[in-house]
């Protein structure tokens, strides 16, 4: 992998960062708008942080953000009857959530998107991490489940998404291959 993971100023990088979601999840316009502003949000959130990766030529291939879980966010909200329902909302509590990981296309499938969620997990004070990806077999999905994470709800429903999520969990530290 010829890219450097490190911190990433997100709010000061947010344009290039979504650039990159963009590329990676097929955003458009509209869709990257909003998102500018709920990163945004985001990174003014207690605990809050970023780190991406870098080519070496400073341009930024792929990128990871989290927080600890607060029940209180909307993400925790929509999800939580999801996980109850499964005997698993023990897992929003003590939790690093991965809020978004992405990698350009260009970048994929050369290890940035497993050293950037393990990098970031590493440092967590919490014991365990969750997120939300398409509820399909995708690579991304495969990368998780590498790393640990397993399901903890299916066919999670968030208001404007068309297609349902799984939320899953992995106990810290993630594994390693």
């Amino acid at each position: 992998m010829d890219l450097v993971i490190g911190p990433l100023d997100l709010s000061a990088h947010v344009d290039e960062a979504l650039a990159v979601q963009a590329a990676a999840f097929g955003l458009g316009p509209d869709e990257v708008a909003v998102r500018r502003q709920i990163v945004l949000r985001h990174m003014t959130c207690p605990g809050a942080r970023a780190l991406g990766a870098t080519t070496p030529e400073g341009d930024l291939a792929g990128f990871v953000y989290g927080m600890p879980n607060d029940r209180t966010h909307w993400w925790s909200t929509v999800v939580e009857p999801y996980l109850r329902a499964q005997h698993n909302e023990a897992w929003l509590e003590d939790s690093f959530v991965i809020t978004e990981l992405h990698v350009h296309p260009a970048h994929q499938n050369r290890g940035a998107g497993r050293s950037l969620i393990t990098t970031i997990t590493d440092t967590a004070a919490e014991p365990r991490s969750i997120l939300s990806a398409i509820d399909t077999e995708s690579p991304a999905r495969g990368l998780y489940r590498s790393l640990g994470y397993t399901d903890l709800a299916r066919q999670v429903m968030f208001p404007s998404a068309p297609r349902p999520y799984a939320v899953m969990g992995a106990h810290l530290p993630l594994r390693r291959p």
